[in-house]
């Protein structure tokens, strides 16, 4: 494995920056065909308006909640914030980014969050999937040692390799890849040819995979933490607990209410 998939001069085209290209252009087209099946009005500019402004938002959201909590080592490096190919995208930040930017977008255009994030579900889990190979090629997002016969040794110029070098250690990119892939199996394959009331498979991707991830975080050596507790499971448990909540409360499993196609006032 190598973060740097070809080298043209000075010009790198890395695993990481390929795989959120990758994961933007086919979650677009997933987008695209919801919005399309749910028969939300939204014109083309909207739609890639949406998308744009949703990405930058988690983004920014990804990169800012991993720099507040490394706060020490960036304020001493400042120069090192941007660097996004040296890995720090936080997904619970970019979840809390890309919705608060998407919100807002949706606000403003006056259709409903909760029908466009049933639209969006089955994207973003799938572009954490791509999101995660890209942690697995350039030695990020890495596990603890383990004696199991899966444990990878990473290369020694990768993060995982300079913290464990010659150590396997837990794929545990891989294992939430490999969670990501089933929740988007179960969502697209499965659960939007269901009708529910708006909300309900947004509601759903966020318990199954904040259960996964609060799981997978027990095999990271490189947790964040609030005190002595690992911030990602803090987090997935109460976004866990939200959701059955919404879900619980909505009924969301009844059938979808008429009426609630809206229109974007263009």
């Amino acid at each position: 494995m190598h973060p740097i998939l070809f080298e043209f001069g000075p010009i790198q085209i890395r695993f990481y920056g390929l795989m959120y290209v990758i994961a933007i252009l086919v979650g677009s087209i997933l987008i695209k065909k919801e919005i399309r099946r749910k028969d939300i009005k939204m014109t083309e500019d909207d739609v890639m308006n949406f998308i744009l402004w949703s990405v930058l938002g988690g983004i920014v959201g990804a990169r800012a909640y991993y720099v507040l909590f490394n706060w020490g080592y960036y304020f001493a490096n400042p120069k090192e914030i941007p660097a996004v190919w040296h890995g720090g995208l936080a997904i619970h930040g970019g979840l809390i980014g890309g919705l608060l930017a998407a919100y807002l977008y949706l606000k403003r255009r006056n259709i409903s969050f909760w029908r466009m994030s049933d639209c969006v579900a089955t994207a973003v889990i799938l572009g954490q999937a791509f999101g995660r190979f890209g942690n697995f090629m350039n030695g990020d997002a890495h596990g603890r040692p383990t004696t199991m016969p899966w444990g990878i040794v990473f290369p020694p110029g990768s993060i995982a390799g300079i913290e464990f070098p010659n150590t396997p250690l837990h794929p545990t990119m891989l294992y939430e890849m490999t969670i990501n892939l089933s929740i988007f199996f179960l969502l697209w394959f499965w659960l939007r040819k269901k009708e529910h009331k708006d909300g309900y498979i947004f509601a759903i991707y966020l318990m199954l995979y904040s259960l996964g991830r609060f799981v997978v975080e027990n095999f990271r050596a490189d947790s964040l933490m609030m005190g002595p507790l690992r911030a990602a499971q803090v987090v997935s448990l109460t976004i866990a607990l939200i959701a059955l909540g919404v879900i619980v409360k909505g009924r969301m499993w009844g059938v979808r209410s008429q009426g609630s196609e809206v229109r974007s006032q263009k």
